[in-house]
Protein backbone atom coordinates (compact mmCIF):
# COMPACT_ATOMS: atom_id res chain seq x y z
CA UNK A 1 0.00 0.00 0.00
CA UNK A 2 1.25 3.39 -0.90
CA UNK A 3 0.88 6.17 1.46
CA UNK A 4 -0.48 9.46 0.36
CA UNK A 5 1.46 12.45 1.48
CA UNK A 6 -0.25 14.34 4.25
CA UNK A 7 -1.50 17.71 3.30
CA UNK A 8 -0.24 20.48 5.39
CA UNK A 9 -2.69 23.12 6.48
CA UNK A 10 -2.73 26.00 4.06
CA UNK A 11 -1.59 29.41 5.13
CA UNK A 12 -4.92 31.02 4.21
CA UNK A 13 -6.95 31.94 7.23
CA UNK A 14 -10.47 30.66 7.57
CA UNK A 15 -13.33 32.72 6.17
CA UNK A 16 -14.66 33.68 9.60
CA UNK A 17 -11.62 35.63 10.72
CA UNK A 18 -11.52 39.44 10.85
CA UNK A 19 -9.51 39.84 7.64
CA UNK A 20 -12.16 38.20 5.47
CA UNK A 21 -15.27 39.87 6.80
CA UNK A 22 -17.08 42.18 4.45
CA UNK A 23 -16.69 45.85 5.17
CA UNK A 24 -19.59 48.24 5.67
CA UNK A 25 -21.08 49.35 2.36
CA UNK A 26 -19.70 52.64 1.15
CA UNK A 27 -22.14 55.52 0.76
CA UNK A 28 -23.17 56.25 -2.82
CA UNK A 29 -21.02 58.78 -4.65
CA UNK A 30 -22.11 62.36 -4.19
CA UNK A 31 -23.76 61.65 -0.84
CA UNK A 32 -21.90 63.83 1.60
CA UNK A 33 -23.37 64.93 4.90
CA UNK A 34 -24.38 61.52 6.11
CA UNK A 35 -27.39 60.63 8.16
CA UNK A 36 -27.89 64.14 9.56
CA UNK A 37 -28.53 65.70 6.15
CA UNK A 38 -30.65 62.78 4.94
CA UNK A 39 -32.66 62.80 8.16
CA UNK A 40 -33.08 66.55 7.81
CA UNK A 41 -34.48 66.06 4.31
CA UNK A 42 -37.06 63.54 5.53
CA UNK A 43 -37.93 65.77 8.47
CA UNK A 44 -38.32 68.74 6.09
CA UNK A 45 -40.72 66.72 3.95
CA UNK A 46 -42.77 65.78 7.00
CA UNK A 47 -42.74 69.39 8.21
CA UNK A 48 -43.99 70.52 4.81
CA UNK A 49 -46.84 68.00 4.95
CA UNK A 50 -47.81 69.06 8.47
CA UNK A 51 -47.37 72.75 7.65
CA UNK A 52 -49.61 72.28 4.62
CA UNK A 53 -52.34 70.53 6.59
CA UNK A 54 -52.21 73.20 9.30
CA UNK A 55 -52.34 75.97 6.68
CA UNK A 56 -55.41 74.30 5.17
CA UNK A 57 -57.08 74.19 8.58
CA UNK A 58 -56.04 77.79 9.26
CA UNK A 59 -57.48 78.84 5.90
CA UNK A 60 -60.74 77.01 6.54
CA UNK A 61 -61.10 78.65 9.95
CA UNK A 62 -60.44 82.08 8.44
CA UNK A 63 -63.04 81.42 5.71
CA UNK A 64 -65.67 79.93 8.02
CA UNK A 65 -65.87 82.81 10.45
CA UNK A 66 -64.16 86.14 10.16
CA UNK A 67 -64.17 86.49 13.95
CA UNK A 68 -61.79 83.56 14.58
CA UNK A 69 -58.79 85.87 14.49
CA UNK A 70 -58.70 89.15 16.30
CA UNK A 71 -59.22 92.30 14.32
CA UNK A 72 -56.20 94.45 13.66
CA UNK A 73 -56.72 98.20 13.38
CA UNK A 74 -54.34 100.12 11.15
CA UNK A 75 -52.19 97.41 9.67
CA UNK A 76 -50.19 98.46 6.65
CA UNK A 77 -50.86 95.23 4.71
CA UNK A 78 -54.64 95.27 4.54
CA UNK A 79 -56.07 91.96 3.42
CA UNK A 80 -59.35 90.83 4.92
CA UNK A 81 -59.49 87.47 6.67
CA UNK A 82 -61.38 85.90 3.79
CA UNK A 83 -58.45 86.77 1.54
CA UNK A 84 -56.02 85.32 4.10
CA UNK A 85 -58.18 82.22 4.28
CA UNK A 86 -57.95 81.59 0.55
CA UNK A 87 -54.21 82.30 0.52
CA UNK A 88 -53.62 79.83 3.37
CA UNK A 89 -55.91 77.22 1.84
CA UNK A 90 -54.17 77.28 -1.54
CA UNK A 91 -50.69 77.44 -0.01
CA UNK A 92 -51.52 74.52 2.29
CA UNK A 93 -52.77 72.34 -0.55
CA UNK A 94 -49.65 73.00 -2.61
CA UNK A 95 -47.39 72.42 0.43
CA UNK A 96 -48.98 69.01 1.03
CA UNK A 97 -48.30 67.98 -2.58
CA UNK A 98 -44.73 69.26 -2.57
CA UNK A 99 -44.03 67.73 0.86
CA UNK A 100 -45.13 64.37 -0.52
CA UNK A 101 -42.82 64.88 -3.48
CA UNK A 102 -39.90 65.66 -1.15
CA UNK A 103 -40.53 62.43 0.76
CA UNK A 104 -40.54 60.55 -2.55
CA UNK A 105 -37.16 62.10 -3.44
CA UNK A 106 -38.28 64.18 -6.41
CA UNK A 107 -35.81 66.86 -7.46
CA UNK A 108 -38.56 69.24 -8.62
CA UNK A 109 -40.15 68.99 -5.18
CA UNK A 110 -36.97 70.11 -3.45
CA UNK A 111 -36.63 73.19 -5.63
CA UNK A 112 -40.35 73.97 -5.39
CA UNK A 113 -40.19 73.35 -1.63
CA UNK A 114 -37.49 75.98 -1.19
CA UNK A 115 -39.60 78.47 -3.12
CA UNK A 116 -42.80 77.60 -1.22
CA UNK A 117 -41.13 77.69 2.19
CA UNK A 118 -39.73 81.13 1.30
CA UNK A 119 -43.19 82.32 0.24
CA UNK A 120 -44.73 80.84 3.39
CA UNK A 121 -42.11 82.61 5.49
CA UNK A 122 -43.06 85.96 3.95
CA UNK A 123 -46.79 85.24 4.35
CA UNK A 124 -46.35 84.28 8.00
CA UNK A 125 -44.45 87.51 8.52
CA UNK A 126 -47.38 89.43 7.04
CA UNK A 127 -49.79 87.44 9.25
CA UNK A 128 -47.88 88.39 12.45
CA UNK A 129 -50.48 90.89 13.75
CA UNK A 130 -53.27 88.30 13.57
CA UNK A 131 -51.38 85.46 15.26
CA UNK A 132 -47.92 86.53 16.48
CA UNK A 133 -46.77 83.41 18.35
CA UNK A 134 -47.94 80.98 15.68
CA UNK A 135 -46.47 83.08 12.87
CA UNK A 136 -43.11 83.34 14.65
CA UNK A 137 -43.03 79.58 15.17
CA UNK A 138 -43.88 78.91 11.52
CA UNK A 139 -41.19 81.33 10.32
CA UNK A 140 -38.66 79.20 12.25
CA UNK A 141 -40.08 75.99 10.74
CA UNK A 142 -39.90 77.49 7.24
CA UNK A 143 -36.29 78.49 7.85
CA UNK A 144 -35.42 74.91 8.82
CA UNK A 145 -37.22 73.53 5.75
CA UNK A 146 -35.29 75.87 3.44
CA UNK A 147 -31.99 74.94 5.08
CA UNK A 148 -32.72 71.19 4.93
CA UNK A 149 -33.80 71.23 1.30
CA UNK A 150 -30.85 73.37 0.23
CA UNK A 151 -28.14 71.38 2.04
CA UNK A 152 -29.45 67.84 1.58
CA UNK A 153 -27.24 65.32 -0.24
CA UNK A 154 -27.55 64.76 -3.96
CA UNK A 155 -27.98 68.37 -5.03
CA UNK A 156 -25.29 68.38 -7.69
CA UNK A 157 -26.21 68.55 -11.36
CA UNK A 158 -24.54 65.20 -12.08
CA UNK A 159 -26.59 63.44 -9.42
CA UNK A 160 -29.75 65.15 -10.66
CA UNK A 161 -29.24 63.88 -14.23
CA UNK A 162 -28.08 60.40 -13.24
CA UNK A 163 -24.40 60.91 -14.11
CA UNK A 164 -21.58 60.19 -11.71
Amino acid sequence: MTQQPHTTPSSTPPMWDQGHQQAEPAPPPGRSGGEWATGGLVFAGVLMLVNGVLAILQGISALAKDDVYRRVGDYIYKINLTGWGWIMLVLGAVLVGVGYGVLKGAWWARMTGIFLASAAMVLHFLFLPYSPVWSGLMIGVDFFVIWSLATAPGTSGAARHGRA
